[in-house]
């Protein structure tokens, strides 16, 4: 069975070796299914990601119930996601996004196989939201712009 700290540790490192490209983004929002996306886009919902499943984790380990979900999700674009992504917006997605991965590496890393897989009504395991954490859409969504788009 994979360990789901690292699952969350590679999706991170996958994020953040796309978004070392991004410094060369065009300013142009990038179509995906029906939403638009941008570097700072991506940047935000994966931090956002990690720390809305950090405090439903959090909740259920000190058996509190989670904070209902409010996001707006990817639905919204923000002034702020259609400003240029420049190195010193890197560093700072950087520092983040290292720093929550390491939070959940931690985290995860401290509960033993019972507790990560502990069936609470139909919420997902621990493992599974872990697991959940995998995805690196959001990144993939902007993908490599080292050669520029299309």
């Amino acid at each position: 069975m994979s360990d789901p700290a690292q699952v969350i540790e590679d999706a991170v490192a996958h994020a953040l070796r796309l978004a070392e490209t991004w410094t060369a983004w065009d300013r142009e929002p990038i179509a995906v299914e029906d939403r638009i996306y941008t570097p700072h886009k991506a940047i935000r919902r994966i931090a956002d990601h990690l720390v809305d499943h950090l405090a439903e984790l959090e909740a259920r380990v000190a058996g509190q119930t989670p904070l209902a979900d409010h996001w707006h999700a990817s639905a919204i674009t923000t002034p702020a996601d259609l400003a240029p992504f420049t190195s010193e917006d890197l560093d700072e997605a950087r520092s983040r996004l290292t720093r929550l991965a390491q939070i959940w590496s931690v985290r995860l890393r401290a509960l033993d196989d019972e507790r990560l897989d502990r069936v609470e009504g139909d919420a997902w395991t621990l493992r599974q939201v872990a697991f959940h954490l995998e995805d690196t859409f959001y990144a993939d969504a902007v993908g490599d712009l080292s050669r520029g788009r299309g």
